[in-house]
């Protein structure tokens, strides 16, 4: 089954009206020792659409799917129920509107879509203003360093040492072509973050100061020294949370003086989804920042017969317009994966998203209490939300993850993986757990956990 359109006789047409008497002369420029001489060694020539699909069937039933087993994955991306009806609404036809909302008489699903998700992210994290949301939580962590950048006139941000290894590394990577001075850190591996390391490291260059909430380990720690200690600088807190439904049981940041938050949505209304596409969001905590943030906003006005409606305000400062002006070059939003985490939000409503995030913790006390009785095992944290940190008495936790998978449960991350070549976290094992996870799922683990210490040992 061919997809390409044209015929024989189009493409002598097209050829003709080039001056090229084949499609090999327009080649000519290649040297022949780079040319294909026929099939390309080593990959199967082209099949028919049923038979691609039953081979790709063939490969993913080699997956140990999420749903399968007990499920103990996080340290960003979180398996929590989605309920149906999200999957049913955001089909509905009035917000199937424009990509880009620019028209708003033909885009007022998309546009008051987008304001509601606006208010819901801004209340989640405590803050003033919320944008229409970015790429994904790394990217807007990126977004928000540049933005304290500008706002502060200085170059220089300090990481937390439990950010999230793959955020640092997008802010870093970024940081090559602004030269800004990203100053990081590895995690301390204790029971309680070292918020008075990190403070003694702000000095008065720094643009911001950049930590995880709940952190990369699952600690919870209250972050108004750290917005006290860097505005005292002259610098601007940063806080990155990777898990909202946290924030229906803890201290919202912008309560405990951010004044950026950023983070990853992907936990409400989206799914795991091998990894994206995610939801990037981010707030504010002081309205005269506004001009300084990253991506779209949308906002409420009225039409000209009075009545209430949407549109797409501030605009003139995203890339296409203003170009070398521009806050950033994010000109785009999330658009469908925050219609999901709107609508899975609404439905939830403040009183649902409380109850949710207390059984997550329930689950987790459960869980962390459990596991800590198996012999080798003990938990690293005091405090916690949904996931925490298992020091596993000097097991490899990479050779743990992977026999754990081979007898049918997806046990958690290894540290190690996150931090190779750190040899003080080779050993820990983060664990997270949601409300899809069972009491016999935390015996599961808790058995063959034990199980596979033994043998380990052995």
């Amino acid at each position: 089954m061919r997809y390409l359109p044209l015929t024989d006789t189009d493409r002598a047409a097209m050829l003709e009206k080039i001056g090229a008497g084949s499609v090999d002369e327009l080649f000519v420029d290649v040297p022949e020792v780079a040319r294909l001489d026929g099939p390309i060694r080593g990959l199967p020539m082209h099949a028919s659409e049923m038979a691609v699909e039953r081979h790709m069937k063939s490969l993913a039933a080699k997956n140990l799917v999420a749903g399968d087993v007990p499920f103990f994955l996080g340290a960003g991306a979180y398996r929590h129920h989605v309920p149906a009806s999200v999957d049913t609404i955001i089909q509905r036809g009035e917000f199937l509107t424009a990509y880009t909302p620019y028209q708003p008489e033909i885009a007022q699903g998309t546009l008051q879509m987008l304001f509601e998700f606006q208010t819901q992210v801004a209340r989640l994290y405590g803050c003033a203003v919320a944008n229409a949301s970015l790429y994904d939580g790394s990217t807007a962590c990126w977004e928000a360093v540049a933005m304290a950048t500008r706002v502060t006139r200085r170059k220089r941000a300090v990481l937390s040492g439990a950010l999230h290894p793959h955020y640092a590394e997008v802010v870093k990577t970024m940081a090559k072509f602004t030269g800004d001075t990203i100053a990081d850190a590895m995690p301390a591996i204790t029971p309680e973050p070292d918020l008075g390391g990190l403070i003694a490291r702000i000095d008065d260059d720094t643009a911001c100061v950049v930590v995880q909430y709940p952190d990369i380990l699952g600690r919870i720690s209250d972050l108004t020294p750290v917005a006290e200690a860097a505005h005292a600088k002259g610098a601007l807190l940063v806080v990155v949370n990777t898990e909202p439904v946290a924030l229906g049981a803890i201290k919202s940041p912008g309560e405990m003086g951010a004044d950026i938050v950023v983070g990853e949505g992907q936990s409400l209304g989206v799914g795991l989804q091998f990894g994206g596409p995610y939801l990037g969001l981010f707030a504010v905590r002081d309205p005269k920042h506004v001009r300084q943030m990253p991506g779209r906003l949308c906002g409420e006005t009225t039409d000209a017969e009075g009545k209430r409606g949407f549109v797409l305000t501030l605009s003139t400062r995203e890339q296409h317009i203003r170009r070398e002006k521009a806050t950033s070059n994010i000109c785009t939003n999330s658009g469908l994966c925050a219609l999901a985490f709107s609508v899975h939000m609404t439905l939830l409503g403040e009183r649902g998203l409380r109850e949710l995030a207390a059984e997550n913790h329930r689950l987790a006390c459960l869980a962390a209490e459990r596991l800590a009785k198996v012999p080798g095992v003990e938990v690293l944290n005091n405090a916690f939300f949904n996931e925490f940190t298992l020091m596993l008495g000097g097991k490899p936790a990479r050779a743990i993850v992977r026999d754990l998978a081979d007898r049918g449960v997806l046990g958690g991350v290894s540290l190690g993986r996150l931090y190779p070549g750190v040899e003080a976290l080779e050993h820990a094992l983060l664990v997270a757990v949601t409300e899809t996870t069972t009491e016999e799922d935390i015996e599961v683990l808790a058995r063959e956990l034990e199980a596979s210490i033994k043998e380990s040992a052995q």
